[in-house]
């Protein structure tokens, strides 16, 4: 037992003092915020810098009056021919374009736009709503209707979804909320099991290439370098994640504090909420911290722990034992897909399946297997799963590690020593099979 403390004393320390572990630390949160932060204005500077020009040649002869320029967009209308606007247009600047309104409109309700260059998407869609406003109250003023009437009216329906806890109170369910946080933990927890499990068989290919492993293995057992380096690894991951957490915490309240003030929100939702449901959400407000009342949080994180730590134990096993049968990372390919083909058939139901019905048999049965349930079970926990499935998905987890770390041991004991020799599948059933 004190060696293998030893290992993961020198595995943990090793790795944490490097200096490629601090700059990924305090790096990667950065990273992300700036991410954010450009985001944000690059789509807000290309809102306001794409303002589209529009010359209208209307052949239908009432329409071009009611086209009204707004912010994004500029109409102009003359008595210039077609095809002096169209050779005017291959010397107007970007973003410049020319609307043909034909004489039969109304019955064909086919237009042309021309442009400079590619033609906006943008552009391409107000335009268009803007012509078909005029069809609308060309229909209704043809049918004796009110437009303005008829605009005024509030069709608006805000669904409170509730859900029925067992004491039979009944409590905002923010299902939305669930999604994103389930979503999140599915890449991150696919993301970090490759990335730690990844570092665990690099390790155990480095030292087997330098022959470092023979002076090792003269003072503990395989078993115990395996183990160790397993451990060690791992808390260098649970000690970077838990650095990110509050690097991006205290990171993103700064910038939304200081780059983000009041009017920059206001104006951001109502560039967003140009559909009548998302502008009775902003009108009504979304209290996140109220939002998140609806998850439990302690579970959450309860369960973030274990699952990640179960899965990275049950893949690190895997990948130490493709690291002891190999010579290179190149030669790893053929072992690494067919054990994380699980993990990645998860990761991809989790943004469909799982998420659309967290409680069906299909994500019920993956959160029960060993080599889905890191994933599976994660997505599920934040829409409410029942205490039971939790500890009985924990308890196979387990299992399921301690059975794949006693084969990986197997395996790891013969392919460590073995060099020069590139593995198969069938020698590594060989090895598995060798007596003590």
């Amino acid at each position: 037992m004190n060696k293998i403390l030893l290992i993961i004393q020198r595995e943990y320390l090793s790795r944490v003092k490097k200096k490629s572990f601090l700059l990924t630390t305090f790096l990667v949160p950065l990273f992300f915020i700036g991410m954010y932060v450009g985001i944000f204005y690059l789509t807000k500077k290309s809102f306001e810098d794409k303002h589209a020009i529009v010359h209208i040649i209307d052949q239908e002869g009432t329409l071009a009056p009611l086209l009204k320029s707004n912010k994004n967009l500029t109409y102009t209308h003359g008595n210039v021919e077609l095809q002096q606007e169209i050779e005017k247009l291959k010397n107007e600047e970007e973003n410049t374009n020319l609307l043909i309104i034909p004489k039969d409109f109304y019955e064909t309700r086919q237009v042309e736009l021309l442009s400079s260059g590619k033609p906006n998407i943008t552009t391409q869609a107000e335009v268009s709503d803007h012509l078909k406003e005029i069809l609308r109250n060309a229909e209704y003023k043809r049918l004796g209707l009110n437009g303005e009437s008829i605009k005024n009216i509030n069709d608006n329906v805000h669904i409170a979804a509730k859900e029925v806890a067992e004491n039979g109170d009944a409590k905002e369910s923010h299902t939305e909320v669930a999604m994103g946080i389930a979503m999140a933990l599915s890449v991150l927890v696919y993301l970090s099991l490759f990335l730690y499990g990844a570092q665990v068989m690099r390790g155990i290919i480095e030292e087997k290439t330098s022959r470092i492993v023979e002076v090792i293995i003269s003072s503990v057992k395989p078993f115990q370098l395996m183990m160790g380096k397993i451990i060690g690894i791992g808390f260098v991951g649970l000690t970077q994640f838990l650095l990110w957490l509050v690097l991006t915490a205290g990171l993103t309240s700064i910038a939304t504090t200081v780059i983000f003030n009041q009017e920059d929100l206001a104006s951001q939702a109502a560039t967003q909420s140009l559909q009548k449901e998302n502008a009775m959400a902003a009108a009504q407000g979304f209290d996140f911290m109220n939002a998140m009342q609806s998850i439990n949080v302690s579970e959450l994180l309860i369960c973030f722990f274990l699952f990640f730590l179960g899965g990275y134990f049950l893949y690190s096993a895997l990948f130490a034992a493709v690291g002891s049968a190999v010579d290179s990372e190149t030669e790893a390919t053929q072992f690494t897909m067919p054990i994380t083909m699980p993990l990645l058939l998860t990761y991809i139901l989790s943004f469909g399946v799982l998420v659309n019905d967290p409680n069906g048999s299909i994500a019920t049965w993956l959160s029960f297997i060993p080599f889905t349930s890191p994933i599976a079970m994660l997505v599920r926990v934040p829409f409410g799963v029942p205490t039971w499935q939790i500890i009985v998905s924990l308890l196979l987890l387990v299992a399921g590690f301690i059975f794949t770390t006693w084969v990986a041991g197997r395996v790891y004991r013969t392919g460590i020593l073995m060099y020069g020799k590139k593995a198969s599948f069938k020698e590594l059933v060989k090895w598995f099979k060798y007596k003590s």
